[in-house]
């Protein structure tokens, strides 16, 4: 009797056992991008992602784009360090999390056109962040509900290009489509030349608007540049990361959707 005891208790350990394991395994694999994506984030480290400044603040392209060789290696060093302060991988989900202070975290490979797809949750009520398309600001994340932002414009929801200039009906999203806080959304932004789509949650809430070059309103923004995390105060993660850059011909085909 002990003996058929031990070996039962055996053996729903080893299959308790396996079935944490595959559960561990399942949370933590690397993500599996769409076809013709690729995974910005691996589930597992930082790998392809550079610290930049931030914490709610903005960094601007030109000055980074007058370093010396010497002075870029010498910066990023520092960055890095503090992105690693700041930013790190939940090892039990595989989520990508912020504390909501210290750099913003970009990618190391500049793009151009693209199709940009993450899944973020706000942990927080108030929380704030955000999507820097090319090391400009952005594409607002919030919370709808905060009575301290309602001032900023909150309660219109997350999605627009909030920096734009206030005659930019970009600047606000077409429909309140945040999901509540602690609850996780979907996000796919495009951006071809200086036009920008956003769909939250399956809704489209902003549609071929025009990015305003926040540093230079006199120009356009620049070509290429950084896709960016923004660190805003509070805690938010990231997953399911995804990119695919958008060739000539679909971006034309795309703008002439829009475009007058």
């Amino acid at each position: 009797m002990y003996v058929r005891s031990t070996w039962t208790a055996m053996a729903v350990v080893t299959i308790l056992g396996c079935s944490l394991s595959a559960e561990v395994l399942a949370q933590t694999a690397a993500p599996r991008p769409p076809a013709g994506f690729t995974a910005l984030f691996n589930g597992r480290n930082l790998d392809g992602w550079r610290g930049r400044p931030g914490g709610g603040g903005v960094f601007s392209p030109y000055v980074e784009a007058k370093f010396t060789p010497e002075e870029r290696a010498a910066k990023q060093a520092e960055w890095n360090a503090d992105r690693d302060l700041h930013w790190r991988v939940d090892s039990a989900t595989g989520e990508l999390v912020s504390d909501g202070k210290g750099v913003h975290l970009a990618t190391a490979k500049p793009y151009g056109d693209f199709e940009f797809h993450v899944d973020w949750m706000l942990t927080q009520p108030g929380g704030d962040s955000g999507i820097y398309l090319r090391s400009y600001p952005q594409v607002q994340i919030w919370d709808p509900a905060s009575a301290r932002d309602k001032k900023s414009g909150a309660d219109k929801g997350s999605g627009g290009l909030w920096n734009n200039n206030p005659d930019n009906p970009g600047r606000w999203p077409l429909a309140l489509a945040d999901k509540p806080i602690g609850q996780w959304n979907r996000m796919t932004i495009k951006m071809v030349g200086t036009r920008v789509w956003v769909t939250l949650n399956d809704t489209p809430v902003v549609v071929g608007q025009v990015l305003d070059n926040f540093f230079d309103r006199t120009q356009p923004v620049l070509p290429t540049g950084s896709i960016e995390l923004q660190t805003h105060g509070s805690e938010v993660r990231f997953r399911n990361v995804f990119v695919r850059e958008i060739g000539e011909a679909e971006g034309r085909s795309l703008v002439g959707t829009v475009a007058k």
